[in-house]
């Protein structure tokens, strides 16, 4: 009787895990099955939209080649570095802004008022103080990550409980060990939060910069593919930028999950 129930058991555990894998692919297979039907219905021209197999057949081309792995290195590379910008930025302004009020009342207006500015719009100034290569393309990664997580931050630090700020003045802690253990602990969620929008931004500027100008990067290979007519590749450079932006996110969350845990033993809440 034991070793059926223990059989039971097992098949039950083997059955869960296969539909915790199958459960994340098979909204994508759906939609490469009615992509490739589309595609075989000769509904839609294969110059307008490649069918699966076109795409894969791509894929191994320009791996093979080489294409696809030097113009998405070059794109990587300026993500970091506009991303790592701007987290620096993004957390010390949002740090700065939301200890200091004299500080935030000096910043918050010219901030709000250059946030609605899309980053694209400044291109053609970035081209001008920093010519057509990385110095333009990292600026407007920098300028367009920057403001997701600088929200998010000043959000995190303006929400920290009152009680804790009257609690700190009664019992004499320092402004600086207040900062420490209690205000930065309980932002780091949205700061958490902040930076992985803020690294989606970074891959649309830097798409959108790379269209744009220069010579390298995944947005010129698609700029490129397309006035040649090669709908296949530039599907692989849009798969290519989901599956990296994918793996970056996936990093941070993995990191967000240990940093939250570390905070609940830290703070206890």
């Amino acid at each position: 009787m034991e070793g059926v129930l223990n059989k039971g058991k097992n098949l039950t555990i083997k059955f869960s895990s296969i539909w915790s894998v199958w459960k994340r692919i098979i909204v994508p297979c759906i939609i490469v099955l009615i992509w490739q039907g589309i595609c075989l219905s000769g509904m839609v021209k294969a110059v307008l939209l490649p069918s699966p197999v076109q795409v894969v057949k791509a894929v191994g081309v320009m791996v093979n080649s080489g294409e696809i792995v030097t113009h998405l290195l070059v794109s990587i590379i300026r993500v970091l570095e506009g991303f790592a910008l701007a987290g620096v930025l993004g957390i010390g302004l949002g740090l700065g802004l939301g200890i200091f009020p004299l500080l935030f009342e000096l910043m918050d207006g010219t901030i709000q008022l250059l946030r609605p500015i899309p980053p694209i719009a400044w291109l053609p100034m970035a081209i001008l103080w920093f010519g057509i290569e990385e110095g333009s393309k990292v600026f407007i990664i920098t300028l367009g990550a920057f403001f997701p997580i600088f929200i998010n931050v000043l959000d995190g630090i303006r929400q920290t409980d009152q009680k804790y700020v009257e609690l700190s003045k009664v019992l004499g802690v320092s402004k600086g060990k207040f900062v420490r253990k209690v205000v930065i602990p309980g932002a780091l969620p949205f700061i958490l939060s902040g930076l992985r929008i803020g690294l989606g931004y970074a891959w649309m500027c830097v798409v959108a910069a790379e269209l744009s100008a220069g010579m390298k990067g995944i947005g010129f290979m698609l700029t490129d593919a397309r006035s040649l007519a090669q709908t296949d590749k530039v599907f692989v450079g849009m798969l290519a930028i989901g599956l990296v932006g994918k793996m970056m996110d996936s990093i941070l969350r993995a990191t967000e999950a240990r940093i939250i845990k570390w905070r609940r033993a830290f703070t206890g809440v």
